[in-house]
């Protein structure tokens, strides 16, 4: 919605600079071509300064078409020099706007500019210099410029009003149409936090029952299968309950060293990776401070340790916790198989699996990512996935915490 709003508000302001500067232009060009027709029918010797009639011009000096009335009806001015810099004669279209002082003052800047045409001050301006005498003709452009004023001031009131009225329907479409959308997540959500929930009950007396008969019965391959299967289903509905709580957040937070924390996680890693054949060769940066619940965020630093180990094809595993402006930078790389575009695209779907991972019995159910990334998501921040130079990068970036001046 804030980028919508900031797009139209863009192409209105667009839009209204574009027509006040056209229009504008155009009023200038009109102004331009009066004063020279005025310039052109200005003659030192008539007794007045009433102008013959347009019909007893010839036809390239009848003026601005047929905008003859709006030609009669500008207020012009001008000013004669004789050959010596004396003022030979002053007309003034409108005494009340500018005085004979006035306008020979300005007449005599304008001649002192150099310039043949050209604006000054509230007017546009025309020299001529006609052998016996120099005229400066003048246009008085005062109302074009209130004209111009009240059109921009009528554009941006009733721009501005369309606006908000856009905008009010704008967020009463957006909520009706996410509406539906999010009670959908919200049922979703509910669904898993309620079905982890009950499948407890169930597992626990398989497990339960499972025990008795062994007791009965002694080992056999039939009831391992039970148990296996058994606990791995208890670990996926772990997982879900965790998710669910992850996603809808609420959990109470603090303030806690986030370098220690993480280098609490990498040092349990560093055996089991050891096991792997593997070594995790960390870089972390101390008195890194973030707010947020430990428990989820120690979940989430040994998930990313987690499939980094699990998934890693030789080298070491690196990872490296920085200061990066305002945020924790947590990284951890490995080197891998390479990984499309779109797999890197689904790699925070829920139960979403690489390819080579699928045929494994593991406890991997593609829910590790997603749980990581409801983490940093409740905790304010992001995770990202990239894959170059053959390793696989996941990269956490938290919001510090601030601290009170």
């Amino acid at each position: 919605m804030l980028a919508i709003v900031l797009s139209l508000l863009a192409l209105m302001a667009v839009t209204l600079t574009v027509i006040f500067l056209s229009n504008r232009m155009a009023l200038r060009r009109e102004s331009e071509e009066r004063l020279r027709t005025y310039a052109e029918r200005y003659s030192l010797e008539e007794p007045s300064p009433d102008l013959p009639p347009v019909n007893d011009l010839p036809p390239d000096k009848k003026g601005p078409g047929k905008n003859e009335e709006a030609f009669r009806l500008s207020t012009f001015y001008s000013v004669a020099y004789g050959p010596d810099g004396e003022v030979l004669a002053v007309r003034n279209d409108n005494q009340a706007m500018q005085s004979r002082e006035s306008l020979i003052a300005l007449a005599d800047r304008i001649r002192q500019s150099g310039k043949t045409s050209g604006a000054l001050g509230s007017v546009l301006f025309l020299t001529q210099d006609r052998g016996a005498y120099q005229l400066v003709a003048m246009i008085d452009r005062t109302m074009m410029d209130h004209d111009q004023q009240t059109l921009i001031r009528q554009m941006l009131l009733f721009g501005s009003l369309a606006l908000a009225v856009l905008c009010a329907a704008s967020v009463f479409l957006a909520r009706w149409i996410v509406r539906p959308l999010e009670e959908n997540d919200r049922r979703q959500k509910r669904f898993v936090s309620d079905a982890g929930h009950e499948l407890k009950t169930p597992i626990a007396v398989i497990s339960a029952n499972s025990e008795l008969l062994r007791r009965q019965v002694g080992e056999n391959e039939w009831l391992a299968n039970i148990d296996y299967e058994n606990e791995r289903m208890s670990d996926l509905v772990q997982q879900l309950l965790t998710l669910s709580r992850a996603e809808s957040g609420g959990l109470p937070r603090q303030a806690l060293d986030f370098s220690q924390l993480v280098g609490g996680e990498v040092l349990p890693f560093e055996s089991y990776a050891f096991e792997q054949e593997r070594q995790i060769v960390s870089d972390i940066a101390p008195g890194l401070t973030v707010e947020g619940t430990p428990g989820q965020l120690k979940q989430m630093v040994s998930i990313l340790l987690d499939n980094a180990v699990s998934h890693s094809t030789q080298g070491p595993i690196l990872l490296t916790l920085r200061r990066e402006k305002n945020a924790a930078v947590l990284r951890v790389s490995n080197r891998a198989n390479e990984m499309s575009a779109g797999q890197l695209s689904h790699l925070f779907e829920r139960f979403y699996r690489t390819d080579e991972a699928r045929g494994g019995e593991d406890a991997h159910y593609g829910l590790g990512l997603p749980i990581a990334k409801a983490v940093a998501e409740a905790h304010g921040g992001e995770i990202r996935a990239a894959w170059r130079n053959g390793e696989a990068v996941f990269t956490v970036s938290l919001p510090l915490r601030k601290t009170g001046g």
